[in-house]
C-alpha cells in the first residue's frame, strides 16, 4: 500500500516513509545516504567575500517527497546561517529548496549563534498529506539594520513555523520569506569585506564600530 503522503496516482518503484509516519504507524525509518556535493559558484562566493575556503559538507538533497521534509529546512537554515543570502550571486543555491523567485532588499539582518529544527513530529502541525508545519527556534543575538551599520543587541529565543509543501513532486519551503538569519562569525567576515571595499572614510569608520560591537558579543 502506497504511502498517503505521495501525490496521487504517482508509483514509486521504493516506498520508503517518513519520520513522521514511522511515528504514527511505527513503520521503520530508513535514512538515505546522499553524495556529498558542493555548489561551485557558492564556493567561489564565499573566496570571494571571506578570503578563505571553509569545507562545509553540503548533501545533494533533492527534496524529493519521499525525503524527510525537516531536511529541506534543516538544509536551508545551514546556508542561510553561513550567509548564502547576503549576495545576489550566492541565492542561487537556495534555489532548490524554496517556492519564491526573488529575494526582497532586506534592510535588516537576524544575527543568531544557533538554530534548531524540530524534528519530533508531534509538534508538527499536519494541514494535509502533503503539506506541514515545521517548527524552529533560533538563538537570536540581535538585529543588524545595513543602512545605518548600527547592531542592536537583543538576545532572545524565537520560535517560527516553515510552511513546507509537496510542489512537483519535491518538498519546498512556501512560507515565511524571512530576513537573512546569519551566525554573528560569519556576519562578522562580511562585514570586514564590505569594510575593505568601501571608499568613503565615514562609512568605513561605522563598519568599523558594528564589526567592533559583534565581537564584544560573548
Amino acid at each position: 500500500m502506497a504511502s498517503p503522503w505521495y501525490y496521487p496516482g504517482h508509483t514509486f518503484k521504493r516506498v520508503i516513509p517518513l519520520r513522521f509516519l514511522s511515528t504514527i504507524l511505527n513503520w521503520p525509518f530508513l535514512r538515505q545516504s546522499f553524495p556529498r556535493t558542493i555548489s561551485r559558484s557558492f564556493q567561489v562566493i564565499v573566496v570571494l567575500l571571506f578570503g578563505f575556503w571553509s569545507p562545509v559538507e553540503l548533501s545533494a538533497f533533492t527534496g524529493e517527497i519521499d525525503g524527510d521534509p525537516s531536511r529541506l529546512v534543516e538544509k536551508y537554515l545551514s546556508l542561510d546561517k553561513r550567509g548564502a543570502r547576503l549576495v545576489v550571486d550566492s541565492q542561487e543555491v537556495l534555489v532548490p529548496y524554496v517556492s519564491w523567485t526573488e529575494e526582497p532588499a532586506w534592510g535588516r539582518i537576524v544575527v543568531i549563534s544557533k538554530y534548531h529544527v524540530i524534528e519530533d513530529v508531534t509538534q508538527w502541525e499536519i494541514l494535509t498529506e502533503t503539506e506541514m508545519l515545521i517548527p524552529v527556534t533560533f538563538d537570536v543575538v540581535g538585529i543588524m539594520y545595513w543602512e545605518t551599520a548600527t547592531f542592536l543587541q537583543e538576545s532572545q529565543v524565537s520560535l517560527e513555523y516553515f510552511h513546507v509543501k509537496a510542489i512537483d513532486e519535491r518538498w519546498r519551503i512556501i512560507a515565511p520569506q524571512l530576513p537573512p538569519h546569519v551566525g554573528r562569525k560569519r556576519l562578522i567576515d562580511f562585514i570586514r569585506f564590505t569594510q575593505l571595499q568601501e571608499s568613503r572614510e565615514t562609512k568605513k569608520m561605522s563598519l568599523q564600530q558594528l564589526r567592533e560591537q559583534l565581537q564584544q558579543i560573548p
